[in-house]
């Protein structure tokens, strides 16, 4: 293998959503140790995220058809317009990050041809001349870990860099956003159903923490504004909808300031994990909670990790009721949020994801 050129100019790829982006975090700073730039390159939505990680010097952002969700046709000129923007960018070297089922090689191929001489991937695909480095990562890890090790593969980092999540800057003052006093926040939506709450279910969760004696907050995204409306029907004032009211460095500090997050599978779940909050996952076993689960904090996973979806990928749920969500009890997270925030947390639930 040639060894990587770790003191120049290098791009590192992620091109999916926040909560992928903000598992590259750990391996983005491993990079920043040594180089001189560090540009991260995201799909669509991924810019503010990856502004906020720390060693990130700039950002480039493309949709991949190979890539995202619902890919659009590939467009031959924004394609161009990409091996240009790489062309300019004068990298030394690149690093490509995917999960297990996607290939590294389509970008590969344009980093290529925008003259990268050093790329380097996880892949199982036979790279021929596209890849220097064929990183083969170690089976089961988290993904934050898959990313680190594939730097530290290629000659990045030290002993010192670690998997924790992190996200950098001002945050603004949560008190003005989710009202005095601690709290506890609710996030049941996510961009694919298969891995959200339902409206009642959520609804059932927010009742037991108020009656608890919690304070609680339900966050949201603009098109789940329905969802949140519905969690906090019942609660009177002692919960708080801020469904499609934050944008993301406010939802970063509602999530610092919390006591506990209660959240389904969904990047505000690893934003909360960046910020050092506690998490109770609500986790759909459409992939698998051992390498997606929020990561580096205190984590009470929940939810029928047995489900006849499980490792389906599936988007939406194929299962009449979504019972591996529903089926859990609202007693049991009230149990697991008083776990999660619990002084000795830190050293008995950093672990505790199922296998």
């Amino acid at each position: 293998m040639r060894p990587a050129p770790t003191t120049g100019r290098v791009l590192v790829a992620r091109l999916d959503s926040l909560g992928d982006v903000l598992l590259a975090g750990p391996a983005v700073r491993a990079v920043a140790e040594t180089a001189a730039h560090v540009t991260l390159l995201v799909g669509p939505g991924g810019r503010e995220v990856a502004g906020m990680l720390p060693g990130v010097d700039a950002v480039l952002e493309f949709t991949a058809p190979w890539v995202v969700l619902d890919p659009p046709p590939l467009d031959p000129a924004a394609v161009q317009q990409l091996v240009t923007a790489l062309a300019a960018g004068r990298f030394d070297a690149a690093l490509v990050l995917t999960s297990y089922h996607q290939s590294p090689l389509p970008l590969a191929l344009l980093l290529r041809m925008a003259g990268v001489g050093w790329v380097g991937a996880a892949s199982e695909d036979y790279p021929g001349s596209l890849l220097d480095l064929r990183h083969r990562p170690v089976e089961g890890l988290p993904e934050a870990e898959r990313a680190l090790q594939l730097a530290r593969a290629a000659g990045f980092g030290s002993a010192a860099s670690t998997s924790r999540l992190a996200v950098a800057g001002p945050r603004p003052d949560a008190r003005p956003l989710a009202g005095d006093g601690p709290y506890v926040v609710v996030h049941p939506g996510a961009a694919v159903t298969a891995r959200a709450t339902t409206g009642p279910h959520a609804r059932a969760l927010v009742d037991a923490l108020v009656a608890a004696g919690h304070r609680v907050v339900v966050t949201g995204g603009p098109g789940e504004r329905t969802l949140t409306a519905a969690a906090t029907a019942g609660a009177g004032e002692r919960a708080r909808d801020l469904g499609g009211r934050l944008d993301l460095r406010e939802l970063a500090g509602v999530l610092a300031g919390a006591r506990a997050v209660v959240a389904v599978n969904t990047g505000p779940a690893h934003l909360a994990a960046a910020v050092g909050t506690p998490v109770v996952s609500l986790f759909a076993p459409v992939v698998a909670a051992s390498a997606w689960a929020p990561h580096g904090v205190p984590v009470v996973v929940l939810g029928d990790q047995d489900a006849p979806c499980a490792g389906t990928r599936a988007r939406t749920c194929p299962v009449p009721g979504h019972p591996c969500l529903t089926g859990v009890a609202p007693a049991d997270v009230v149990a697991a949020v008083a776990r999660v925030a619990a002084p000795s947390a830190v050293e008995e639930l950093r672990t505790e994801v199922p296998a």
